[in-house]
Formats: C-alpha cells, structure tokens, sequence
C-alpha cells in the first residue's frame, strides 16, 4: 500500500469515526453488525414479494386458513424459542437460528421448484415466512444487546439500525429487477443463500467481543423472551384488568383489521397478472413503503409528536385511512388500493408504531414483559386471522364488492383514529402529571 492510499483510508476512517461517534476499538465490529442487519433485511424483502404475488392464486377461504395456521405455528415458534433460550448458549442459538431459517428456505425453493404440484409447498412457505418475520429482527438485536456494552449501545444502535433501512430498499429494489432475470422461484434460493451470510459475521463479532471490544462479561438479559417462551397467554389477566391496555389492544386489532383488508383486495385485484408480474409489484410497494417511511422518521414523526401530542400521532395515519377507504367506495380501482396500502405501511412504521411503543414507556416492567407480548403476538396474529375470516365472511359469503367492503373498512378506520386518540391524551395526561412541578 502507498502513502498517498494509507493517507486515503486514514482520512476515511476519521470522517467515518467523526460521524458515527465510533471509537477506533469498535469501528470493525459495528460495521460488520451494519452489514448484518443489512443482509438480514436484504434477504427478507427479496422473499416478501414472492410470498405476497403467491396469495392471488388462491381463494380468500385459502388465505384466511393460511392465516389461521400462522397465528397458531407464531405460538409454538415462539414457545419453542424461549425454552431454548433456557438451555442453549445465546452464542450458539443465534447462528443456530439464522441456520436453520436458511436450511429451510432452501427446502422450501427445492419443493416449489422440483414437484410436479407444489401447491402445498408455497402454502408452506407463505406461512412459514410470516414466523420468520417475528425472529430475524428480534434476534439481531437479541444479539447486539449481548454484543456491545451499555454506553457503546446509545452511540452505536442508531448508526447499526441504519443497515436495516440501507436493507429495507435494497431488498425490494433487486427483487424488483430480478424477478424479470431469474424469475420469481429462484429468488428464494437467493435469499436463502443470503442468510447464511450472517453465520461467518456471527462467529467474527464473537470473537470481536472477548478481544478488542473487551465486552466478555456483557450478557443479554433474555428474561422477556424466556418468560413469553414459557406462556404467552401469561399476561391475559393484567391485559383485562387495565383500560389503558385493553385501549392498546383495541387500537392493534383495528390496525390489522384496515391492514387485512386492503390487503386482500388487492390481492383479488392482481389475480389478472402473472405471479412474476405480481411479484414485481409487491417489489415496488415495498420499495415506496419503505422510502417513504424513512424519510417520514427522519423529518416528519419528531415534529408532529412534539407540536401536536401523542393523541394526534396516533389518530393521524388511522384518520387518513377513513378519507382513503372513503375514495376507494366511490373509485374502486387499483392505482387508489395500492396508494392506500403504501400510505397505511409507511405510516404505520414511521409513525403509528413508534407512537404505540412510546404508549409502553409509562407502564412498569412486569406488564412489558407479560403484557405486551399478549398484545404484539396473541391480539396482532389473533386479528389477523379473525379479520381475515370477517373478509370472507363478507366477500365469499354475503357477496359485498369492493365498494360496499371499503365503506366498511372507512367506518372501522374511524373508530381505529378515536381509539388512538384517547389512547394519546390518556398518555399525554400521564406524562404531564409526571412533569409538573410539585404544589
């Protein structure tokens, strides 16, 4: 290496230790752990489209079984994963993870590509890819939080969790421009392959850990996870003796409910196109929602929770989701569902989920660690597979259209925005109490 290429790499890294706060010791380690959420997330979004452009093939009675079978497998999966939190070292069970999701995945492309009618085998694959969902994220920063020390972690996370966003728009932007390459089927042998990547990055930051990091005693505390391992229906009797968590619960079940709706109509709207075509759509929704997102969290969230209070963070997104189901009654057409399914995403993510969590910050520890998983896993995969039925229900059974369903829908997005508003001034009135100054 010549001077002039040492001199270059040396100026590189002050701007990017300058930027990120990063000490010398832990530049290795956090952009390895950069890189790995980014592939996690990466892959992930590579396999999204594939599953979704699957569901128009089968009939909302298909679907809504498939969502039946996903909220009873999340159970189990989590079950399982919190008893071997009990008995495996974490060391050991992140790459077993990560391993064992590829191995299936490959299963799975060899399945739908190798059997004459792999009918079951996508069905497989959609469902199991809605558990994988609940792990990649969660064990990642299982995994960081035993990695790095308490006063690397505020200055660190940020800078790490930009990989997933960096991930959230590669992932769908290559599935996009692949599936006209390799089409749909191959890419979840891309994705697959993908996964296996994080195993070598796990075993580098380990070792990362005990020597230059100096992190050997740092432990994750995996109390959580271990106690919704054991039972997740543990926090049923604090969720219904609290209004406030009921009011929580309520506002999740209405959010899936606008979320299982809108996505079955467009998946009866895109059953004209091909599954690669579909594929390629999904790709693209993915790709809007994730951007918009992003720039939504990074210039618009702060300032409305901040000038306008909790109440109006979590009533905004559900309210625009009224106006939106409104025009959808009076214009059924495509262009309007898929705008409306990427408003209600990217606003869920940049601003009605973070105002949901905020709603835990003034609740003790032991309704966190009970409670809320009652609320993400048992309401959330419990509404979806019941609001998938009432779907049914109303489009196979009593025959509405599109038009009629979205009214519906316009009327439940209303309650949805009055719930999150009363869930906001009930926090808004916490918080107050808390900071006012003593009589």
């Amino acid at each position: 290496m010549t001077n002039s290429d040492a001199d270059r790499r040396n100026s590189l890294t002050r701007i990017v230790r300058a930027a990120i706060k990063v000490e010398p010791h832990e530049l290795t380690a956090t952009l390895l752990s950069f890189f790995f959420v980014f592939v996690l997330m990466t892959a992930y979004f590579i396999m999204r489209p594939v599953r979704d452009a699957m569901a128009s093939d089968w009939s909302d009675v298909e679907v809504s079984l498939l969502w039946t079978t996903t909220f009873f497998l999340s159970i189990i999966a989590v079950s399982v994963y919190g008893a071997a939190i009990s008995f495996v070292r974490f060391r050991f069970l992140v790459p077993g993870v990560y391993g064992f999701f590829a191995l299936s995945f490959f299963i799975f492309y060899s399945g739908s590509n190798f059997i004459a009618d792999p009918i079951l085998v996508d069905k497989g694959f959609y469902v199991w890819l809605s558990v994988f969902s609940l792990f990649h994220l969660s064990v990642f920063w299982s995994f960081m939080s035993d990695l790095f020390n308490k006063e690397q972690a505020p200055r660190l996370f940020g800078v790490i969790a930009t990989g997933a966003s960096v991930g959230a728009i590669v992932g769908p932007l290559l599935a996009a421009q692949l599936v006209n390459h390799v089409g749909a089927g191959n890419m979840m042998l891309i994705s697959a392959t993908m996964l296996l990547i994080p195993i070598p990055v796990i075993l580098v930051l380990e070792k990362l850990k005990r020597t230059t990091l100096g992190n050997e005693n740092v432990r994750v505390d995996l109390s959580a996870q271990q106690a919704m391992g054991r039972n997740p229906f543990a926090g049923f009797s604090i969720f219904l003796k609290s209004p406030y968590l009921i009011g929580i619960g309520l506002f999740i079940v209405l959010y899936v409910a606008i979320g299982s709706f809108v996505y079955f109509e467009l998946k009866n709207l895109f059953e004209v196109f091909t599954r690669d075509e579909r594929t390629q759509i999904w790709a693209y929704i993915d790709l809007a929602v994730n951007t918009l997102a992003i720039f939504t969290a990074m210039f618009v969230t702060s300032r409305i929770s901040t000038r306008f209070g909790m109440a109006t963070t979590l009533a905004l997104i559900p309210a625009l989701m009224a106006i939106g189901m409104l025009v959808i009654a009076l214009s059924p057409v495509v262009a309007v569902v898929v705008g409306l399914q990427v408003a209600r995403r990217a606003g869920n993510y940049a601003i009605t989920r973070p105002g949901r969590e905020m709603l835990f910050t003034i609740v003790d520890r032991e309704t966190r660690f009970k409670a809320k998983p009652v609320i993400d896993i048992v309401l959330y995969r419990g509404g979806d597979m019941v609001t998938a039925w009432a779907f049914t229900l109303l489009t196979s059974v009593v025959g509405l259209g599109l038009g009629a369903v979205a009214a519906i829908g316009a009327v439940i997005a209303a309650i949805w925005s009055f719930v999150g508003m009363y869930l906001g001034r009930s926090f808004d009135k916490v918080t107050a109490d808390d900071t006012s100054p003593a009589d």
